[in-house]
């Protein structure tokens, strides 16, 4: 296990570089986040495997993501707490190349865009998702997805009993805000998004941004949905994580109607479930890049996992679920964070298992799942 500490600041998100194998970057913020500076760490791993600091950017504001840009070795974005979003060169000192400023409230995720690589997507706690071109100041689209009615939700999916609510009751109050939104790793044009309404919603780019051409499907019972992934060898294959402590699996095939009729349709089932996957909320899911059916997640219980679904076999689907096995389906438990784990991502170089994660102790560590 290597670890790097982050004196002062907690971790919100951590992501290999897709051009390096040695080099990460990390979004942090001071405080908990809750307020003060925001930093972001390059970090590069030394032949003697060491994490040390390459470079790093102190920002106004808590950064709460990170992403490469996939068309630049050298540029990363961040998503800021005062509503930007910063395009920093890693080569350079102080000040990033480019600001992008649109958002109302707090920019709570941002992703590039693993196909044509020329785009990226936000998401705010302001419930509008942004699609932009580094080349622009200006956003190419935004997309508000179809704000749900609360009182719907009741008919609209299986319902969490209130002892599981605790601390989550009043969901209304965050039901607009956009946890994270990433882009499709197969088609550039589909765009995913989970949000505090708990619902999941897909567009498609190339169709006006209108609530007749979405789809939305309430995923975690009306508790918030906080993170989501496209499985990047299964196209149709989604995975969702909530407040409701459960992993989900989806068939994107199984989604048929717009979010403007979700409310009438009956609800979408899911093809696997991994129930208490954690004793609190989960907070980041991830498909490994290396393994059709096998999939990362991290908790506020200050643990990540590593998980095998059971529902496909690396060939074709089995019609299991994890309920089957006595352990759910867990192939690894990493439990050295000391906070909440915000972040983590698979390595895509070398043997496959290695995982980097960052928590709000500060501290971002590298480990192997598979040991």
């Amino acid at each position: 296990m290597l670890r790097y500490y982050m004196q002062g600041y907690s971790g919100y998100g951590v992501q290999y570089s897709p051009y390096f194998d040695n080099r990460l970057a990390v979004a942090s913020g001071s405080n908990f986040g809750l307020v003060g500076n925001g930093k972001l760490f390059i970090l590069d791993i030394d032949p003697q495997g060491r994490m040390l600091e390459f470079n790093s950017f102190l920002t106004q504001d808590c950064l709460f993501d990170v992403a490469w840009n996939e068309s630049h070795e050298n540029q990363v974005l961040v998503a800021q707490g005062d509503g930007t979003l910063r395009l920093f060169d890693t080569k350079l000192r102080q000040y990033p190349i480019a600001i992008f400023s649109e958002h109302k409230k707090e920019v709570f995720s941002c992703n590039w865009n693993l196909v044509d690589k020329q785009n990226f997507v936000s998401s705010s706690w302001d419930g509008i998702l942004k699609i932009w071109s580094p080349q622009r100041k200006e956003s190419l689209l935004t997309v508000i997805p179809r704000p749900m009615d609360v009182s719907t939700m009741a008919c609209a999916g299986p319902q969490v009993p209130m002892s599981n609510q605790k601390g989550h009751t009043d969901i209304s109050k965050n039901k607009n805000c956009i946890y994270q939104a990433l882009f499709s790793p197969h088609d550039p044009n589909l765009v995913m998004c989970c949000s505090g309404n708990s619902y999941v919603t897909l567009f498609d780019l190339r169709q006006p941004p209108t609530p007749a051409n979405q789809k939305s499907f309430l995923a975690h019972s009306g508790l918030e949905a906080l993170t989501c992934d496209f499985n990047k060898y299964r196209p149709y294959s989604l995975v969702t994580g909530g407040v409701d402590k459960s992993i989900r699996m989806w068939d994107l095939r199984m989604i048929g109607h717009s979010a403007a009729s979700a409310a009438k349709a009956s609800p979408v089932k899911c093809i696997n479930e991994i129930a208490e996957s954690h004793d609190l909320a989960v907070k980041r899911v991830s498909w490994s890049p290396h393994h059709s059916n096998i999939l990362l997640s991290t908790s506020y219980d200050m643990t990540c996992c590593v998980w095998q679904d059971f529902g496909f076999d690396g060939r074709r689907s089995t019609g299991r679920t994890n309920s089957v096995d006595p352990g759910k389906g867990c192939r690894s438990k990493f439990a050295q964070h000391t906070e909440f784990v915000y972040s983590a991502d698979w390595c895509l170089w070398g043997r496959p298992g290695h995982i980097a994660s960052t928590a709000w102790d500060g501290n971002v560590l590298i480990w192997n799942a598979f040991r």
